[in-house]
């Protein structure tokens, strides 16, 4: 798709960054309602006390765990989708958070996991590629070649381990899209999250979105940064990476938006004392956000890269800052459930202040940056001429009366007018 095409703009305005005003044009925040150990905490009844806070506070949308059947506690190798009895809790109390969350108008992100299905018999070769007894009852036929099917070999990657799904086949896509429909129409999920989406080919998230037709969507194209040999030091260019994940947003048929994997990765590198790092070569943010941010979920962590997985990890002395990032630019902004409820006041205070701003100046996904300093230890911007923010040891402020102090803390502040 290359960085030189824009996609169209949504001229729609709206101040609110509660459901019922800001549905898809730019004004979304995202929480990612779980860790990697939230299947041990009775997890659906522990959200649904919370669905008032998380409304009050602005979000728009919580991300919730896989709710379906599998094999692993946390959901990622589902085996039988029309099952929602699941380590989160049960089918009714699923549907009881959902009703609540309708209430308090936070949509609910289902995470869907297609790349891969565990079989319940075994089948060609031995391995549990047959699904018998289950609904959505397929033989060897759904399964790549490459992962011990009967299909086409696979477009993307492999899930190791596991039968991956061959979405080739006009009878496995039909029976997904049926599932998908039934988690929106009879289950109250509005949103979707596109897990392991470097699989499949994207032009199967075009056709399921198009049919299911979720409020919002999302990817997860994770790709490896650019480093270089010998240290393993980040690249100061990460163009290729970003284009790989625009690549996979055009191939969609732009109807999702990508997690922006190259701005985390850049961030975190950044925060360490390279601030330089988040001005690109033409004066923009170095990530998705710098080319595409209406499609562009900007996060600091998630349940892989953080949490007790720990892949990924953003420097934890520099979270706030991240947030102060995130939660002043353009793209889509996204909370970690962590940071936001198991670190106590302080992080709390402070991220919810930093959301305040980003509502009631109108900060949005496709808001216009300057970029005003860029050095290893300063980063300042302004944001639609409403906003400006500096994270780093280096000091600095906005000349002119009209800036008033609206947030500062260890390494960072944000004025507005």
């Amino acid at each position: 798709m290359g960085y030189v095409r824009t996609a169209v703009d949504d001229t729609r305005q709206g101040k609110e960054c509660s459901n019922g005003g800001a549905i898809q044009n730019g004004r979304e925040i995202l929480l990612q309602a779980f860790n990697w150990e939230s299947h041990k905490h009775d997890w659906w009844h522990n959200l649904e006390r919370k669905v008032g806070d998380i409304a009050k506070s602005g979000f728009t949308s919580a991300w919730l765990p896989p709710a379906t059947n599998s094999l692993s506690k946390e959901g990622y190798l589902p085996q039988n989708l029309y099952c929602l009895d699941s380590s989160y809790g049960s089918h009714n109390g699923l549907i009881s958070l959902l009703k609540k969350m309708h209430q308090h108008k936070v949509r609910a992100m289902a995470d869907i996991v297609i790349n891969h299905r565990v079989g319940t018999a075994r089948g060609r070769g031995g391995a549990y590629n047959r699904y018998d007894g289950i609904p959505m009852p397929w033989d060897e036929r759904a399964i790549t070649s490459c992962s011990g099917g009967l299909g086409s070999r696979s477009y993307g990657e492999n899930f190791h381990g596991v039968p991956n799904i061959d979405h080739s086949q006009a009878f496995v896509r039909k029976d997904i899209i049926g599932w998908l429909k039934w988690l929106r129409k009879d289950i109250g999920f509005q949103d979707f999250r596109f897990d392991f989406a470097k699989g499949y080919d994207p032009k199967f998230v075009k056709e399921y979105v198009e049919e299911s037709k979720p409020v919002f969507s999302v990817g997860e194209y994770w790709d490896s940064c650019n480093y270089s040999a010998p240290d393993s030091r980040l690249d100061y260019n990460q163009d290729s990476h970003r284009q790989r994940i625009i690549n996979w947003i055009d191939k969609t048929g732009q109807v999702s938006a990508a997690f922006d994997f190259t701005t985390k990765g850049i961030l975190q590198e950044a925060v360490k004392g390279q601030l330089w790092r988040l001005r690109d070569s033409q004066g923009k943010p170095p990530g998705v956000i710098g080319w595409w941010p209406s499609r562009a979920v900007t996060f600091i962590e998630n349940h892989d890269t953080g949490s007790t997985q720990g892949h990924w990890p953003f420097p934890s002395d520099h979270v706030i800052e991240g947030y102060v990032y995130i939660l002043t630019h353009p793209g889509i902004p996204t909370v970690f459930y962590d940071h936001f409820y198991d670190w106590g006041n302080s992080y709390h205070n402070q991220i919810m202040k930093l959301m305040n701003i980003r509502c009631h100046q109108d900060i949005h996904s496709r808001s216009n940056i300057k970029i005003l300093e860029a050095r290893s230890d300063l980063y300042a911007a302004k944001i639609d001429d409403k906003v400006c923010m500096k994270i780093g040891d280096g000091s600095w402020c906005p000349s002119g009366r009209e800036w008033t102090l609206a947030a500062s803390g260890n390494r960072y502040a944000v004025w507005h007018k």
